[in-house]
């Protein structure tokens, strides 16, 4: 299903309408709990089947909901309910099609972010739609597929590793963006490697498939540059929030956090040069070996007029040709071309063009 008719089920739709606009990319919804503190942390593995009432306010405790799957609209609307988000902000959250973004709610904060993923083999570029709300004292967070995107946080949470256990959830929201936009990194990594494939595919050999698999290329790397470009005005929207739920100690962490996403959509354009320049070396080689080409035949027709003329000249049926009564006129002719050619292969190689 592609984006287009994703859009249309939003068609006629109030604001607010929770629609799942995606594909379905699990079986069942899984929620995984976390509550820590720095010197407690507990965590519990649910589902939305046996989920009534699953949010108890626990002072003192950074809490962390962290749901896969995005299908079920209805648990969607329960998380709504239980943590007073607003309906616009669901709508948000069930729609993968999203473009990343930051909202301000009087009661959360709403960060919708992409995921990408790149298959280097194909290659293939797809993205995964994110979306965290930060409340007071909690986050929770929403995962298209199944995929533990934020195992590193979550075991930097479970083995006490660094800052995030004396922090409050404002940093955990910013070590959740933080996960993704470094794997930003490792993408593009990725996406250069297979540029660099193509250039020696190039040098060595430029046949007419390579074309079409730089502009293939080109095309899945919109998909990047779609989704990281937005990401610069998320985190810039930071320095203008009102409500007071990210505090200064993790304002510092954002900014850098913006230096990243900075870097992040230069590299993305950088690559997108690599391509133009990717094209221009393409037509380069092949105008290269089409001259060579030329050269060779260029050569070998001017080492043959001369050769022709002298054949053309001696097969003329004329009666008065002395040359004609030669003994060994046959051989002395035979020797003239034979010396017409070395002289000339010198001529060339001596002007470089051999």
């Amino acid at each position: 299903m592609n984006e287009q008719s994703n859009k249309r089920k939003k068609l006629g739709q109030q604001p607010g309408a929770v629609i799942f606009t995606g594909e379905r990319k699990v079986e069942r919804v899984g929620i995984h709990y976390l509550e820590y503190n720095e010197h407690d942390c507990k965590e519990q593995e649910l589902d939305n089947q046996s989920i009534t009432a699953f949010h108890d306010p626990v002072e003192e405790f950074v809490q962390w909901y962290d749901v896969r799957g995005l299908h079920d609209t209805e648990l969607i609307k329960e998380f709504g309910r239980v943590f007073s988000i607003h309906p616009l902000a669901l709508e948000d959250i069930a729609d993968t099609t999203q473009r990343p973004k930051l909202d301000e709610y009087p009661d959360g904060i709403l960060i919708t972010i992409r995921a990408l993923h790149f298959d280097a083999k194909n290659p293939k570029m797809s993205y995964e739609h994110l979306a965290i709300y930060l409340g007071d004292g909690y986050v929770v967070s929403f995962q298209e597929s199944g995929t533990d995107l934020f195992a590193r946080v979550r075991d930097r949470i479970t083995q006490m590793k660094g800052r995030i256990r004396r922090m409050e959830a404002d940093y955990l929201a910013y070590a959740l963006m933080d996960t993704i936009v470094d794997r930003y990194y490792l993408i593009i990594d990725d996406l250069e490697l297979v540029i660099e494939g193509l250039e020696e595919t190039i040098l060595q050999n430029p046949d007419k498939e390579i074309k079409g698999e730089i502009h293939n290329l080109k095309q899945e790397s919109l998909i990047a540059r779609r989704s990281v470009s937005p990401l610069r005005e998320v985190v810039s929207s930071f320095d203008r929030l009102g409500n007071g739920i990210v505090k200064d100690d993790t304002m510092v962490y954002i900014r850098d956090l913006r230096d990243h996403v900075a870097q992040v959509t230069e590299l993305i354009e950088t690559s997108r040069d690599m391509f133009n320049s990717l094209h221009d070396l393409y037509l380069s080689e092949i105008s290269f070996r089409m001259n060579n080409v030329m050269q060779v035949l260029t050569i070998m027709s001017t080492i043959f007029i001369p050769l022709s003329f002298l054949t053309g000249l001696y097969g003329m049926n004329f009666q008065n040709m002395p040359e004609l009564g030669w003994r060994n006129g046959y051989f002395l002719l035979l020797g003239l071309m034979g010396v017409m050619i070395l002289v000339m292969l010198w001529f060339f190689r001596r002007k470089r063009w051999l």
